[in-house]
């Protein structure tokens, strides 16, 4: 039967399709990617990437306390890939640039330090003290930079060290540069690994940032595997010869009884003469050799030459 709409159930018609639950778009559950971008590196390879640089931290903090006279304490801050810009954008203006060269690998790495780390280091090496805080924003001089040159090498050569568990590399500086934006050795969308880590001289306190290449680092990545794995059995044979080393000079009690029958002191008290104590402890019987108070081996008490000894036979399982 024909019918016609009202307006008001029109209306009712076009509110209920608008409230109605649509199905949500699966395109908005997509993630973009940025091709410009890729991944260069596993993840577990910056964890070694992460050891070899504590390594290197460690090294560093005893090299600048030997140079400077002074207690510097070198931590290391983070371990993350990045973009060549990023790399750069988070560095500050002006600074101290250096670009490395990394033989035999092509490429260039980046090393900066901070103007808060670096002026109390020239203070120091005048002759100053740079206990209290100081704060200089400028750039560096020529002089300033060539009396600099004995900090980059002892850097520099803490860092081949470092390197040199995992491969052959040799970082020499290849140029200066004071302004980030500057340094044109790698395009901009380049991914390098950032390495962060914090000086601190006294109260003052500055950070030191490597950037290399992460192209540079997957070509290693076979080196890292190799290295992991045979550090792991080297560090095994040199614990146990610390451990070796460092239980030589101890002393151990040994003892041999015969754990036959015991009794109670009342007993042992209401003993008179012509009293008989039966052992009950065959002479085929083994005894037990107790170390510092715990039974280890069993066996029996020999001779050897005109001195007792106990030769081990059995091995008790705990």
């Amino acid at each position: 039967m024909d019918r016609v709409l009202s307006q008001e159930e029109i209306d009712d018609v076009f509110r209920n399709l608008r409230d109605a639950p649509t199905e949500e778009d699966p395109a908005k559950k997509a993630e973009p990617y940025d091709f410009r971008r890729p991944d260069r590196i596993a993840k577990d390879q910056l964890r070694a990437i992460h050891l070899l640089h504590e390594n290197f931290a460690r090294s560093l903090a005893a090299s600048l306390s030997a140079y400077l006279r002074a207690y510097v304490a070198v931590n290391l801050v983070s371990v993350e890939q990045l973009s060549f810009m990023e790399f750069l954008q988070c560095l500050p203006s002006p600074t101290c640039l250096v670009s490395l060269g990394m033989s035999p690998y092509e490429g260039n790495a980046v090393l900066e330090m901070n103007p808060a780390l670096v002026f109390p280091i020239f203070e120091m090496l005048l002759g100053g003290s740079a206990r209290a805080l100081l704060k200089v924003n400028r750039e560096i001089t020529e002089i300033e930079q060539s009396v600099l040159d004995g900090l980059f090498r002892i850097t520099l050569h803490d860092l081949k060290s470092a390197w040199h568990a995992v491969t052959p590399l040799e970082f020499a500086i290849d140029s200066h540069e004071t302004e980030p934006q500057l340094l044109r050795i790698l395009s901009p969308n380049e991914a390098v690994v950032a390495v962060s880590m914090e000086v601190r001289i006294g109260d003052n306190t500055g950070m030191m940032n490597i950037g290399i290449p992460s192209i540079v680092v997957k070509m290693l990545r076979h080196k890292f595997d190799q290295q992991w794995s045979v550090r792991k059995t080297q560090s095994s044979e040199d614990e146990q010869a610390r451990v070796l080393r460092l239980t030589r000079g101890s002393r151990i009690q040994l003892d041999s009884r015969l754990s036959g029958p015991t009794m109670t002191v009342e007993d042992l008290l209401d003993l008179n003469e012509d009293d008989v104590l039966t052992f009950d402890y065959p002479v085929g019987r083994s005894l037990d050799l107790t170390v510092n108070g715990k039974q280890k081996y069993r066996g029996h008490v020999v001779s050897t030459g005109n001195k007792r000894a106990f030769q081990i036979e059995e091995i008790p399982i705990p």
